[in-house]
C-alpha cells in the first residue's frame, strides 16, 4: 500500500473539522512525536483513511464512511490543535 503525506487529506479534514487542519499540531499518544498534520503518514486505500505517526507507526486517526456518515477515531492522538 502506498503512503502519502497529510496534505492528501486536506479536503477530508476540512469537511470533518470545518477548518484548515493540515497545519495543525499533532502529538502521537504513543511516542510523543509532535509535528504538523501535513507531515503524518496517510494510507488512503485502507479500510477507510488511516493516518499514522511518522516515527513509531502508531495509528493516530481513522476516517470511515458508514451508511453515509463519517466515523472518526482520534484515539491515537494525545493532542490535535
Amino acid at each position: 500500500m502506498d503512503a502519502v503525506d497529510g496534505n492528501a487529506i486536506g479536503g477530508l479534514l476540512h469537511e470533518v473539522f470545518g477548518t484548515e487542519m493540515t497545519g495543525a499540531a499533532s502529538v502521537c499518544g504513543n511516542c510523543g512525536d509532535a509535528r504538523p498534520v501535513a507531515e503524518l503518514v496517510v494510507y488512503l486505500r485502507a479500510p477507510g483513511t488511516v493516518v499514522r505517526c511518522r516515527t513509531c507507526d502508531n495509528v493516530l486517526m481513522v476516517f470511515v464512511t458508514v451508511h453515509d456518515r463519517m466515523c472518526v477515531d482520534l484515539q491515537g492522538l494525545a493532542v490535535l490543535g
